[in-house]
């Protein structure tokens, strides 16, 4: 199934430390939100 695009306006600075995150791991910004909203997800479905 394709990936649906979405237009995301975030804070400088936290595009700055999801930037380093994603770097620290290995990742794209835009893998690392995608990481974090899923992970949030699956943990807020207990």
């Amino acid at each position: 199934m394709p990936k649906k695009g979405i237009l995301l306006r975030i804070d400088p600075a936290l595009h700055k430390s999801l930037k380093l995150w994603a770097e620290d791991d290995m990742r794209s910004i835009n893998a690392q939100i995608e990481f974090l909203l899923k992970k949030s997800v699956r943990e807020k479905r207990r």
